[in-house]
């Protein structure tokens, strides 16, 4: 089912995907020159909030957090990337240390661009700088509707969203006609919403009972999208 004129996912996905697409073969030539690509585990750092950035990384497959963490431990996720989108160039940008951290939440393919062939990319590229900054104007418009929500909407209002968001990420590599999974620990699912693990099982369990999802161990699949889309605040108006 498609989210088009239901609830506004755009608002909820940054575009790094199309930074690097159809790029002149010479300008992808100047990034990919020293190109590393490794295998991640699930679970594992890709980089941490103060390192010195020493690049960005483009994920080849799979999906990664990124998260900040508080005095007590706690991770606050605050965005989800998936397959295609780039990460860690923020802090190339502005030639500063890593703002926040990322892991990997499952298995993946994720290819290391070294900051002295990013930056001669951006150099010398007539589309790279446009892009970036077409990119980080509307991650920025993302982050402030994030804001807004911790701070307006209820813990279940903020689940319903999340849930919604995490369906369309799962969707990508789902094939056709096959159950779309959201396959992340009750405590990730809690630290993307901003609440303890406890709210997150009540609240589960109360969508299990409306008939809106189902659970496969940690896996949630939604079966009443339309009915979340009520819960989570927006209904039709987007």
């Amino acid at each position: 089912m498609s989210l088009a004129g239901l609830f506004p996912i755009d608002k909820w996905n940054f575009k790094s995907q199309s930074i690097l697409n159809n790029l002149p073969e010479d300008e992808y030539g100047y990034l990919c020159a020293n190109m590393l690509e490794q295998k991640y585990n699930k679970g594992e750092v890709i980089f941490r909030e103060g390192a010195v950035a020493s690049g960005i990384f483009f994920i080849k497959k799979g999906k990664v957090k990124k998260y900040q963490v508080d005095q007590t431990g706690r991770e606050q996720i605050i965005y989800v990337a998936n397959t295609g989108e780039l990460i860690g160039y923020h802090a190339i940008l502005a030639d500063e240390r890593y703002p926040d951290s990322a892991a990997t939440l499952e298995e993946c393919v994720i290819a290391f661009i070294p900051k002295e062939d990013f930056l001669s990319a951006l150099e010398k590229s007539a589309v790279l700088p446009r892009r970036l900054l077409k990119t980080l104007s509307h991650e920025f418009a993302v982050l402030i509707n994030s804001i807004s929500v911790v701070a307006q909407r209820s813990v279940k209002e903020r689940l319903a969203i999340t849930l919604i968001v995490l369906r369309e990420k799962f969707k990508e590599g789902t094939a056709a006609g096959e159950e779309i999974m959201i396959n992340v620990s009750r405590n990730d699912l809690a630290n993307m919403v901003g609440t303890g693990d406890e709210n997150i099982a009540r609240f589960l369990t109360e969508f299990k009972l409306a008939g809106m999802l189902i659970t496969k161990g940690r896996k949630i699949c939604i079966t009443d999208l339309k009915r979340l889309i009520e819960i989570s605040g927006y209904g039709t108006s987007g």
